[in-house]
């Protein structure tokens, strides 16, 4: 048995601080919480008992020539109490974004 209860955070690889900080607290309004004196850049930001944590490093993952989005790929998938609403404020930003294929409002 094992005494794993949640997870506490995810850690995704990003080009810029400065704009994944514009987009996840300027766009989706997630707070920040202190991050440990590391050798790189990056944020750490709460969403709700868990935390994401973006680093700028180099990304050894292919960016060109990627498939369009189809539920096999690395995605971060939140959950929003009204997807309407945030579809409606991506837009207005110009930010792109895809629906799930799967038929589910996702």
């Amino acid at each position: 048995m094992t005494d794993i209860r949640a997870i506490h955070h995810v850690s995704m690889i990003i080009s810029s601080t400065d704009k994944s900080l514009a987009f996840y607290q300027g766009r989706l309004g997630l707070e920040t919480v202190e991050r440990p004196d590391l050798p790189f850049p990056g944020i750490w930001l709460k969403i709700g008992d868990q935390q994401l944590h973006l680093l700028e490093l180099p990304n050894p993952d292919p960016v060109d020539q990627r498939p369009e989005h189809g539920g096999r790929d690395r995605h971060l998938a939140l959950s929003v109490r009204n997807l309407d609403v945030l579809a409606t404020s991506l837009e207005g930003a110009g930010v792109g974004y895809t629906r799930s294929r799967s038929g589910r409002d996702a």
